[in-house]
């Protein structure tokens, strides 16, 4: 059982963000570059403000590549964000080094419209109860949000990032270690053109004027 002590424990939240118009490639075909880049700058500054109005802890944009990218700052560049770069390396050891520095806490990208404030609310007091890891998959089969009360650097190694199997390797990584774990409920993000359709589905139309 939580102590009132752990109830108001911080759990900090770490995005993991690539400038707009470098990611979200495989929408071009349907948005073309421009399209893409603002749908992708829109989604950042959603997830910014989810992070924000979740109010679990600090929140820290890991920016790859070059942090200074006009189009970033114009976004990070407010109060209650701090910005930093990510490390050299494959997926698993960015989200490493973010969870790592902040321990416990979440990370999460920003191609999750469907991330409310609550999803970070009660996945952080996942991890206040005292659960190792806390989990939110995605329809595709990846995870939008990871969060742990310590780094589990084997969680983040030698994985295929990027497949279908992530969250399935990642439950029986989880189980091998012995680690206690939570799953929210399930997700969905935007990678591909038919996620495009869902977006105006579910109310996020806006996202792409």
């Amino acid at each position: 059982m939580a102590t009132a002590q752990t109830a108001l424990e911080p759990i900090a939240i770490a995005v993991l963000s690539k400038a707009p118009g470098s990611v979200k490639t495989r929408l071009r075909p349907v948005l073309g570059a421009e399209g893409s880049a603002a749908l992708h700058t829109r989604l950042i500054a959603r997830t910014l403000e989810t992070a924000l109005a979740a109010g679990t802890g600090p929140v820290t944009v890991w920016a790859a590549s070059d942090k200074t990218h006009p189009a970033l700052r114009s976004i990070v560049l407010r109060p209650g964000l701090t910005l930093a770069r990510q490390p050299e390396g494959d997926l698993g050891r960015r989200m490493q080094v973010a969870l790592t520095s902040a321990c416990p806490a979440l990370v999460i990208g920003t191609d999750c419209p469907a991330l409310t404030p609550d999803h970070l609310r009660d996945a952080a007091q996942a991890l206040r109860s005292g659960v190792d890891v806390v989990l939110i998959p995605v329809d595709d089969g990846g995870y939008a949000l990871i969060g742990a009360r310590n780094p589990h650097p084997q969680l983040f190694t030698d994985m295929a990032w990027g497949t279908a199997t992530i969250m399935a390797d990642t439950r029986r990584r989880i189980m091998d270690l012995g680690l206690s774990w939570r799953e929210l409920e399930q997700l969905w993000d935007v990678d591909v053109p038919a996620d495009l359709e869902r977006l105006r589905r579910e109310g996020f139309a806006y996202l792409m004027d």
